[in-house]
């Protein structure tokens, strides 16, 4: 088998796609986590007239140099007197509350001392002060949040100041996880022999894709039998727009995904990559919908997930096709252990005012240490080419 670049095997991916999904209306609070499918703009200023920022007095600023100003009227925020403030008078006005017409300055209340119907000027402050100018915080006609942005607790905010009681939102991408492999045990299976081990793939995998915005069902564990397996991933298919599955691609005599696949007739996109972790994945079109063949090793199939599910999962609902990549500052030595190009578990710091990365904590081994992705952890991308990084090279990180 002749693997292909990554960098190929992501545009092929890439390429592909050739549907998005639907869209639905949500109410706003149910809105948190899903990925806007429409730009939110704002119809008004905000604020739309010239507001206080604190308590005080809407006052002319050249009023300050006469020391003593006539108060006209009191003016609580959420309130309209259609005041007019004009030379040598001022308006007691809240937080909140509109400038009265006229005014151009807010006189805050430690600034004065209030001696009947009148004030006195104790310290002045410039033209314009504590006053909020109209579209302070956005414009009429600005965009404000950008279709495709995961909504999170400011977008929240923010379009509820807008008034909005709906919003437009992609519908999630259903993925079906299936992991593979007599030695696997489910949840509360009990061990009947020492060379079984619990399954965390298919757990994994879906705690990525939720945090992504996908909607999952986990299909639990198909062993080691072609036919159960073949019959496990159709009635995946008719239920999902995309299954994901784990282990059964390498070249082992108990590796049927593989072969499955091959029965299905599909429409190859990725057969291998000259990757490490995961160089024997597979991904395959059946009409819209997709298939990722993933390994089996857990650290594997979370950056199987991460390089290639994720970025699908984000061109179908959002149009975006894309792997958040940065640069940093290598902060030890590294030596390239394999011929292909490594995504290497790794700590992203910021160290003295630049963004670092270093492998404290991370263990060498197979690909089977999940716990390597522990504490925020980001990946190391170092291509084919290079045989080792000194300390304080730049390098490519994949944030997570």
């Amino acid at each position: 088998m002749k693997f292909k670049k990554y960098e190929d095997t992501l545009k092929a991916l890439k390429d592909s796609i050739d549907t998005t999904f639907a869209k639905e209306k949500v109410f706003l609070s149910e809105s948190l986590g899903r990925i806007l499918a429409q730009d939110i703009v704002s119809e008004v200023d905000n604020p739309q007239f010239e507001t206080a920022s604190m308590d005080g007095y809407a006052i002319r600023a050249e009023d300050q140099e006469l020391g003593e100003l006539k108060i006209i009227d009191y003016l609580p925020a959420g309130s309209y007197k259609g005041n007019l403030v004009t030379k040598g008078t001022c308006v007691k006005t809240f937080t909140g509350s509109l400038m009265s017409e006229g005014s151009d300055t807010l006189l805050p209340i430690e600034n004065v001392e209030v001696i009947g119907d009148k004030i006195r000027v104790i310290k002045s402050v410039p033209k314009g002060f504590s006053s909020r100018p109209i579209g302070e915080n956005y414009k009429k006609g600005e965009v404000l949040i950008k279709k495709g942005t995961k909504i999170r607790y400011a977008q929240i905010g923010v379009m509820a100041e807008l008034g909005l009681v709906q919003v437009s939102v992609f519908i999630k991408p259903r993925v079906s996880i299936l992991a593979t492999g007599s030695e696997i045990l489910d949840f509360g299976e009990q061990k009947e022999n020492i060379s079984q081990i619990r399954s965390s793939n298919h757990v994994t995998i879906e705690a990525i894709l939720r945090e992504f915005g996908a909607s999952t069902m986990r299909l639990g564990i198909a062993k080691d039998d072609k036919q159960k397996i073949k019959e496990s991933m159709v009635e995946a298919l008719r239920n999902s727009d995309i299954l994901v599955t784990t282990g059964g691609v390498s070249v082992g005599d108990y590796d049927f995904v593989k072969e499955v696949l091959g029965d299905m007739d599909p429409q190859y996109i990725v057969d291998g990559a000259f990757i490490k972790p995961g160089r024997h994945i597979k991904i395959v079109k059946i009409g819209y919908k997709y298939i990722f063949a993933l390994p089996g090793f857990p650290y594997s199939s979370s950056v199987g997930t991460f390089l290639y599910v994720l970025p699908l999962i984000r061109a179908m609902q959002a149009g975006e096709f894309d792997t958040k990549i940065i640069k940093a500052y290598i902060d030890e030595d590294y030596k390239k252990r394999s011929k292909y190009k490594e995504f290497t578990a790794c700590n992203l710091v910021l160290k003295d005012g630049r963004v670092t990365v270093n492998l404290n904590g991370k263990k060498t081994g197979s690909s089977a240490i999940l716990n390597n992705m522990l504490d925020n952890a980001a990946l190391l991308c170092v291509d084919e080419e290079t045989k080792e990084l000194k300390k304080g090279d730049i390098v490519e990180v994949i944030a997570l």
